[in-house]
């Protein structure tokens, strides 16, 4: 039994005290962040089911019972760490996916009460709340806030430094972002904004700090701007001399963090205050005293968009991340046969080449180095209680980035140590002639990621095959390694893909204990031709790292394919060889040779 089991009996007493019938514990903070300061991650404190550094789990708990819904990157890994916690694992999605709200309507009566922390809940997931337990007669109390109740040694909000990121690598000033955004508020008829989204706030301003949040160079706060105020609400401590000259060059006050609530109850009516609903928490929302207006899209296309210096600067990370990947393959391939390699190690020797470049602050999520059976947990985790060693034949799977000061970087590596199975060459082919089908697609002005989605799945699906994750996230410029609006995925998505911003291409194949592939490069938008049909858009490879030629089945492998490998591989090799070693450059030319039929 976790430790955590008696503060889940405090919970259903501080809920019976308060009239509370079901608790819905979000997994993220008010800023609605994919990866949330330890000071809002009770719903992992409370279940012990850790879901990769990110938000992915919900927990619900009732007078009896407790549960935990996630999606299917975790089901294996949610199974395992909620054993004897009080918790029982519900799927969010496939086959078997139950609706969380759904489920609580259809287990509670008319008359009861739903509790929440709304500084924890989007506006528009409290509003589907609300209006579906209200159908059925529920109640919903969006004032929980149920961690201040039995959290004893909950960690403090962070109060790392900030740091300005060179506007000479951003290739665009304050001034200009808040003009911008200023722009667009009014598009969509508001005069003010308030923005919650952490990464949209580090790129309006030019700052960033280490620490508040793992793997991501954001922080802390919130940011109002309308034509004549620039408030910027922050804890105090936070704030360098450095840091307050460039706030006063572009006229942006401070205000603490916990200011933020006063001041929205007191904008005058006339204010219309542009608010994203998928990113505001509802407990700001309840304090908002003036008109809101929902909204926000074009403020999240906006930091999508890459300028030309971004671009420029973004490959040099890509060089830098390249010679950190052939030091690491290199070392991998070298000490293999002693059969002293492990996940866990090998994580940790990977973070090291990362951050042995200066530039390089972090980590751009944690590394997932996936063994055999392992590689086919698609978001799997090596920790010492699940730590393989690296022996025999299989499959090693590599997905990890970097925060450099240059941009962010992402990728995913499959490489066969030993010697591969037929059946391994054919897998990894089939989802790689899917990463090219992408990467080489040419689509007219307007297409969407889900609309090109398919490309990279139809040999697998041809095959009887298929994968469940997302094919392409959006990435930012040194902020989050997963940013919006635009997607390639199955689900719909009405972004379209424009010239700047770049995606990730990484479809894969998973075959559950035995082993799992996963191919991915960071592609651009870019414009392709302008025919008499309009502007067509493709797409340009920005990773530098070679492809394993060992597991290519060239025999199921179109001439094009095989070009294209080929003109890849040369490019890796003609960017990275002035940067390696002569041993280095030894390696990577023979990772890169030219295959044939």
């Amino acid at each position: 039994m976790k430790k955590n089991f008696e503060y889940l009996t405090r919970l259903r007493e501080v809920m019976k005290e308060n009239g509370i019938d079901a608790c819905i514990i979000s997994g993220t903070d008010p800023h609605q962040s994919e990866l949330p300061p330890h000071h809002w991650r009770g719903r992992e404190w409370l279940t012990g089911f850790e879901s990769g550094n990110g938000t992915n789990g919900t927990a619900v708990v009732l007078a009896e019972k407790a549960y935990c819904w996630t999606d299917s990157r975790y089901f294996i890994q949610a199974e395992e760490q909620l054993k004897d916690t009080g918790f029982e694992m519900m799927k969010e999605d496939g086959p078997e996916a139950v609706d969380l709200i759904d489920w609580l309507t259809e287990h509670l009566s008319a008359g009861q009460t739903v509790g929440i922390d709304g500084m924890t809940f989007s506006i528009s997931l409290a509003q589907r709340m609300e209006q579906e337990f209200r159908d059925n007669g529920i109640i919903l109390n969006d004032n929980f806030p149920q961690f201040d109740f039995i959290y004893p040694d909950r960690p403090p909000r962070p109060q790392n430094k900030l740091f300005i990121h060179d506007e000479e690598i951003v290739g665009e000033t304050v001034d200009s972002k808040t003009g911008r955004i200023l722009t667009e508020v009014k598009a969509e008829l508001a005069n003010a904004v308030l923005i919650s989204a952490l990464d949209d706030i580090a790129w309006a301003t030019n700052l960033r700090t280490a620490g508040d949040i793992n793997y991501s160079p954001i922080f802390v706060g919130f940011l109002f701007i309308e034509d004549s105020r620039r408030i910027l609400f922050v804890d105090a401590d936070k704030l360098t001399d450095d840091v307050k000259a460039h706030l006063k060059k572009y006229n942006i006050e401070t205000r603490g963090y916990d200011d933020v609530l006063s001041f929205v109850a007191t904008l005058p009516k006339e204010t219309r205050l542009l608010l994203d609903p998928e990113k505001t928490a509802r407990g700001i929302y309840d304090k908002i005293g003036c008109t809101p207006v929902f909204g926000g899209s074009r403020l999240a296309k906006l930091k999508s968009i890459k300028n030309p210096t971004m671009l420029d600067n973004l490959a040099t990370a890509m060089e830098k991340d390249g010679v950190a990947l052939t030091r690491f393959f290199m070392m991998v391939e070298k000490e293999y046969p002693t059969g002293k390699l492990t996940e866990v190690e090998l994580g940790k020797r990977l973070r090291a080449l990362r951050l042995s470049d200066s530039t390089c602050v972090d980590e751009s999520f944690a590394a997932i180095v996936g063994w055999n059976g392992h590689g086919a947990i698609v978001h799997y985790e090596a920790t010492e209680e699940t730590d393989a060693v690296i022996e025999g034949d299989g499959l090693l799977l590599v997905d990890s980035g970097g925060q450099y000061t240059y941009g962010t970087t992402d990728i995913t590596r499959t490489i066969a140590l030993g010697t591969p199975t037929q059946e391994q060459k054919h897998d990894f082919t089939l989802v790689l002639k899917g990463h090219i089908a992408l990467g080489t697609a040419i689509f007219p002005e307007g297409t969407t990621g889900h609309q090109l989605d398919a490309l990279a799945r139809q040999f697998l699906w041809k095959e009887g095959k298929a994968y469940y994750h997302g094919t392409g996230h959006g990435v930012g410029f040194f902020i989050n390694c997963h940013e919006g609006p635009q997607n390639i995925r199955l689900n719909a998505n009405p972004t379209p893909l424009q010239p700047g911003m770049v995606t990730s291409n990484e479809p894969g194949l998973y075959l559950e204990g035995r082993y799992g592939i996963r191919l991915e490069n960071l592609i651009v938008t870019v414009p392709a031709m302008q025919t008499e049909f309009g502007q067509f858009l493709k797409f340009d490879t920005m990773t530098l790292f070679p492809f394993d030629r060992t597991l290519m089945d060239t025999s199921i492998m179109t001439d094009s394919e095989i070009a294209w490998i080929n003109n890849y591989h040369a490019e890796v090799r003609r960017r990275l060889t002035p940067l390696l070693s002569p041993e280095e450059a030894e390696w990577l030319k023979a990772k890169t040779e030219p295959i044939s039929k």
